[in-house]
């Protein structure tokens, strides 16, 4: 019994384990959605305006801006997806910890430490592109209003 009570007892230990990376995958799938809807959002928006006439103005520079806001989501995407994938290819090295032996540790900080910079990467494009929509909107006031767009200023 002492066997099959030790062997419990490292199932156990690991399964416990491998709930920081699953905490990980839920946050991440909830990014994946949030981004999945602004980029649908994004479309509707651009679906709309390029139905509109070639005649109005602002449209071109609107539509620009829509482009620059669907690359950021992609990108947005994208490293979220990969961050999801290296966060359960975690989980499953911690799995197979006991077959990896010593080799596992390196592998699970190469992983994890992937997936969390794939994830920082992933909210600075959703970052960018928050910036990107405020700046839409603020184009889209401007043109209703008939002023001119404020000029981009610079930091430093």
């Amino acid at each position: 019994m002492g066997t099959e009570g030790s062997a419990l007892v490292t199932a156990t230990h690991v399964v416990q384990q491998a709930l920081t990376p699953v905490f990980l995958l839920s946050g991440i799938g909830t990014l994946l959605n949030v981004f999945a809807t602004r980029l649908g959002r994004v479309a509707d928006q651009t679906d709309a305006l390029a139905a509109k006439t070639r005649a109005e103005p602002g449209r071109d520079l609107r539509l620009r801006v829509l482009r620059r806001r669907s690359r950021a989501l992609d990108a947005a995407v994208v490293l979220a997806a990969l961050a999801g994938g290296l966060t359960c290819a975690t989980v499953l090295v911690l799995f197979l910890g006991e077959l990896l032996g010593k080799a596992a540790a390196g592998i699970l900080f190469s992983l994890f430490g992937g997936a969390i910079l794939f994830t920082l990467g992933a909210i600075a494009a959703f970052v960018g592109e928050m910036l990107l929509a405020a700046r839409g909107v603020r184009l889209a006031v401007d043109t209703v209003v008939g002023e001119a767009p404020d000029p981009p200023t610079r930091a430093g």
